[in-house]
């Protein structure tokens, strides 16, 4: 009998093992659809598929696929693929693959699934069920639902675009109406069981939804926020586990956003699309294989709600005697609200919002509560972000309590709005029930301090009449994007630039990237691209940075301008309105799109926009060259920090001229546009020429004023000749040097300075300008108290103290000290080049990022003479491993001596994926 059961083990471990033999060592860990997992409103022609893998052996890779999609998730479990089977694909890419299958139904949910053959070509396992859902396409598709609001806005009273403050006196009466921020609400049966509902929403300018009395989602702010004559955004929403059979009840509060802004306390704009307006769908679809609507008419109810005021630059007032207990559960008694009203449906075309939503994604308490000014109270959060307060008050019925947000105080300590934008404040008046809770729904500010007037902290001894604050939080607001990476070094003061400069960032992911999250909250577009690939290292900027590729269009004239802000809420004057260093970003954004991600549609998409921007650069050009914009915007001169003081604009306009040029035709390239590849080679070199006529001094290889900028932006969009790019190198370190390495370069010309001296070859200068605080730049800043980057080099009070421009170094964190990058014809990370620096004092650094194909990891050590690094390369890609050396010193791979190709001072190993550890002596 032993040997039997002895036998019978020896034979299914045999089994086992033939069955596993059979199965590639490939794991599918991550399956995304327009690269989010689930993602609800997806076209229903027009999408992607990707997939992230992981193996247990080094360079292992992917050389087919296949794609089920089925109409449920029974049949995709039986491989039953009705939708589309895209059968065995032969290749190594698993990022933007096109659905290639059948017809979608809008407001649907598919599920689907991959597997992969490895080199060996075995199969894997299938992946995990995954699942998506389309959107809504056209019109027909809102099964006849209607645009309903409290109130409608007389063609008249319009207001578009918008009216700049300064101007804002000559209006006339208009925007002068404060318009009510309604709720409505609608009872609704189900009695059958539900196997799955989803809300199609659209709130202007922003909304908040809840399925009886229960919030549906994260978001805040939500739509994302557009030029409502050209686009609107809708969002799609999961409420399955929210409905109930029964009486259900739905619920709307909606707020003005960039929608409706009107001319009470602070402004930076006016502008008036319409009122507060609503449009919803919602689908519930049945077990029994049957669906039903709810949609938005006139026959939903409405009433002004306790929100009296809201504003998106100016704050919020809340009104809680106004509440409304169980408004929007079922069974409410509503026969004293009136009926909706159908209003004007809005101009811009209804898009699905894909993007990740703003959501509340941190939480501070105050460190520390002073008392300036009797009974006036100034809670320190201890960081500079955007965000909201949420307060717990216990007090009297109709008792007032007002919040002053600030990111600085002035010299009494008290909250200072002067270049932040004043007055903005947001206050609660009590119903005197217990503790009470609020926060602020559709507004949103830049602070660091909260200054409490009108009620006392718990437990003060001070008036015994004030309602006391039992707790007062800070909640920081952003765009909910997924982390991209992380870094850290062994210097203490880069690791504190990196959160300096990590907040600004954060504090500007918005629905746009905006310039600071307080005065403007507008999206100035040349941080997008000269800060865009320090934000990608950090946070995954797919969705956001495709939707403001579709603003550039929408703000781009028939002539082919595009202004230096998008959305163009307002149309401001000179080089405000019109730079190239700021409307290029319609070519460079696209093109970054497609470097990170390896997305051709919108680069296809972006095309027509690029192509009428240009030939515009050209119509404006005078043989060549520009001379008109902001130039090398708050640069470190002499004067107020502003438009360029060291840099000739036409340098900087010129050379970004000729940077769009050849992108364009690397971009036309891409769509196999052969008669714009020669068109724009042309245009190229003639611009390349025009430039060192005017600006190249070839006996001193200097350009222009030799200013920072003047010198390294030449370098770094290619417009040195070969012949004398070293001796522009040189002279431009050497003029760092003489001055003490002190910083000028502005918010243009930094990153192409960081960039020139990185590429160059030059990180020592780089980190030698930035390990120090005793001149302006990141250092001062941080010993002047700054906990968020801010918009001067001296951290000047008088201007933003949170702001995204300046924050260059971060990129050179990544790609220089963690030593993380992609080569240059590389697209999508898909062959990365690890070359890290170490750099003065540094002797050790760690960095990750999550590229399109998994995570890449680095970390490295200086020891003596030793110099030791690991590095995780990820499924489906190589690397070009550069190490330093020096003299014979030997390399090591994971203990084995090797020995590797020599290329300039460095040694470069090629690898596949998995985990390596290098070690030079």
């Amino acid at each position: 009998m032993n040997n039997l059961i002895k036998s019978c083990i020896s034979f299914f471990i045999l089994i086992f093992i033939a069955a596993t033999a059979s199965y590639a060592q490939l794991r599918i860990e991550t399956t995304l659809c327009e690269n989010n997992q689930h993602p609800l409103g997806v076209s229903t022609a027009n999408f992607h598929f990707g997939w992230e893998l992981s193996a247990k052996d080094q360079s292992e890779t992917q050389n087919a696929y296949q794609i089920g999609v089925s109409s449920s998730k029974a049949k995709l479990i039986a491989n039953e693929f009705d939708v589309w089977n895209s059968g065995k694909i032969p290749g190594n890419n698993s990022i933007m693959i096109p659905y290639r299958g059948n017809k979608l139904k809008p407001a649907t949910v598919y599920f689907w699934k991959v597997k992969v053959w490895d080199k060996k070509g075995l199969p894997s396992i299938w992946s995990e069920v995954d699942s998506f859902c389309t959107g809504l396409e056209n019109t027909k598709d809102w099964q006849n639902a209607k645009w309903i609001g409290y109130e409608d806005l007389a063609d008249s009273m319009r207001v578009v675009p918008g009216v700049h403050a300064p101007y804002a006196n000559q209006m006339k009466g208009k925007c002068l109406q404060r318009p009510v921020s309604p709720l409505f609400r609608k009872d609704f049966k189900i009695s059958k069981k539900v196997a799955s509902a989803f809300a199609f929403i659209s709130g202007l300018g922003h909304y908040e939804l809840s399925i009886n009395g229960e919030k549906v989602g994260k978001a805040f702010l939500a739509p994302g926020w557009t030029y409502y004559d050209k686009t609107c955004l809708y969002n799609v929403l999961d409420i399955t586990s929210l409905v109930k059979q029964g009486t259900n009840s739905v619920g709307v509060m909606l707020g003005n956003g960039f929608y409706n802004i009107n001319r009470e306390r602070y402004f930076k704009l006016v502008d008036a699309f319409g009122m507060p307006k609503l449009l919803s769908r919602i689908k519930i679809n049945y077990e029994d294989g049957t669906t039903e609507d709810l949609i938005s008419n006139s026959s939903w109810k409405t009433a002004s709600s306790p929100i009296t005021f809201n504003s998106i630059y100016a704050g919020e007032d809340y009104d809680a005697r106004m509440e409304l207990t169980g408004w929007n559960k079922p069974g409410f008694y509503d026969k004293n609200w009136k009926n909706a009203e159908l209003v004007k449906a809005p101009l811009g075309k209804l898009t699905s919002d894909l993007d990740h939503p703003v959501a509340i994604m941190d939480s501070f308490s105050a460190i520390k509560i002073n008392e300036p000014k009797s009974m006036v109270f100034v809670y320190d959060f201890g960081q500079n972000a955007s965000g909201i307060p949420e307060i717990k008050i216990k007090g009297h019925r109709g008792q007032t309590v007002k919040l002053i947000p600030s990111e600085i105080l002035n010299k009494d300590n008290m909250a200072n709005q002067a270049a932040t934008g004043e007055p903005y404040y947001l206050s609660y008046t009590l119903k005197g029930d217990s503790i009470e809770t609020w926060h602020p729904r559709f507004t949103y500010y830049g602070l660091r301090y909260i200054q409490v007037d009108g009620a006392k902290p718990a437990g003060h001894a001070g008036s015994s009449s004030l309602p006391e604050v039992v707790s007062l939080k800070f909640l920081h607001t952003r765009n909910s994007s997924p982390a991209n990476g992380t870094f850290t070094c062994s210097n203490e003061l880069f690791n504190r630039i990196y959160t300096l400069i990590n907040w600004a960032i954060k504090s500007n992911l918005q629905s746009v990237v905006t310039d600071c999250p307080h005065r403007e909250k507008l999206s100035w577009l040349e941080q997008n691209y000269l800060m865009g690939a320090s934000i990608h290292y950090n946070f995954d900027n797919y969705g956001l940075y495709r939707k403001l590729v579709n603003e550039l269009i929408d703000a781009q004239t028939p002539e082919g301008f595009i202004p230096d802000i998008a959305p163009e809420f307002v149309k401001f004057q000179d080089g405000f309105l019109d730079s190239p260093e700021w409307g290029s970003a319609g070519v460079i954004m696209p093109w970054l799109l497609y470097s990170w991600y390896h997305d051709e549609n919108v680069v296809q998409k972006a095309y027509p926009m690029m192509k009428k921007y240009v030939q515009y650069l050209q119509n404006k050009s005078d043989h060549q060259i520009l001379s008109y914009g902001l130039g090398d915007w708050f640069d470190y001169g002499p004067g107020r920090p502003g438009e360029a003081q060291l840099t000739p604009k036409a340098l900087t306009a010129t050379a970004i001229y000729y940077y769009d040029v050849v992108l364009l035709g690397k971009m036309a390239a891409i769509l196999n546009q052969k008669a714009d590849v020669v068109k724009y080679d042309l245009q190229a070199k003639e611009i390349k020429a025009a430039f060192n006529t005017k600006f190249f001094d070839k006996n001193n290889a200097v350009y222009s004023t030799g200013s920072q900028t003047a010198m390294a932006m030449p370098l770094s969009v290619g417009l040195v000749n070969t012949p004398y790019r070293s001796a522009v190198l040189k002279n431009l370190c050497d003029s760092i040097i003489s001055h003490n390495y002190k910083l000028t370069a502005g918010d243009i010309g930094f990153h192409f300075l960081v960039d020139a001296l990185d590429k160059g070859g030059k990180s020592e200068v780089i980190y030698k300008m930035n390990n120090r605080d005793d001149v302006p730049g990141y250092g001062y800043q941080l010993k002047k108290g700054a906990t968020a980057l801010t918009e001067s080099w001296p951290a000047l009070q008088e201007v933003s103290n949170n702001h995204l421009m300046l924050g260059h170094v971060m990129e050179w964190f990544y790609s220089g000290l963690a030593g993380i990058d992609q080569e240059s014809n590389s697209v999508g990370f898909k062959t990365l080049r690890i070359r890290p620096q170490p750099v003065g004092d540094i002797n050790s650094a760690s960095g990750s990022f999550h590229s399109p194909y998994g995570w890449v990891k680095t970390s490295w050590k200086k020891d003596g003479g030793k110099f030791t690094l690991s590095v995780t390369i990820p499924v489906n890609v190589t690397a070009n491993i550069y190490l330093p050396v020096v003299g014979s010193s030997k390399v090591y791979e994971n203990e084995k001596l090797i020995k590797p190709d020599h290329i300039n001072g460095a040694v470069m190993i090629k690898c596949g994926s998995g985990n390596y550890k290098f070690e030079v002596k």
